[in-house]
């Protein structure tokens, strides 16, 4: 049996701001925009070759804006990655490796979304 993690929602205050964080500046791919009223609104979003879709909007969520942390985009070169998106305008903290003794290191580079929602680059030492 697969289960596959496939959409995450994110609480944000004004959905037309992070439509164009995530679209504009992180590169997201937008799947849907439907509001069939004032009360509900879904923006589906997807990054560049992933399976796993967020869900910002109306009614899509009860959490506060900004209480969703540790989401992670891994990526092959952090470095790129991480210069791509500062030059998109995007508040990305410098890499960080991380190692164990006798292991390879991960690196990270975290930012968050105009509302506070918290994200990381990771590359895997594979």
């Amino acid at each position: 049996m697969d289960f596959r993690l496939e959409l995450i929602p994110l609480p944000v205050a004004d959905v037309d701001r992070a439509k164009a964080f995530y679209a504009d500046q992180l590169g997201f791919k937008v799947d849907l925009d439907f509001s069939p009223s004032d009360a509900f609104r879904v923006v589906q979003l997807t990054p560049p070759g992933s399976a796993c879709s967020i869900a910002i909007g109306v009614g899509v969520v009860g959490t506060t804006p900004g209480a969703v942390q540790g989401l992670h985009l891994v990526v092959d070169d952090i470095h790129a990655a991480r210069a791509e998106l500062v030059g998109r305008g995007v508040d990305v903290a410098e890499v960080v490796d991380m190692s164990a003794p006798g292991k390879p290191a991960v690196s990270y580079a975290a930012f968050t979304d105009p509302d506070g929602n918290g994200w990381t680059l990771q590359k895997l030492p594979y």
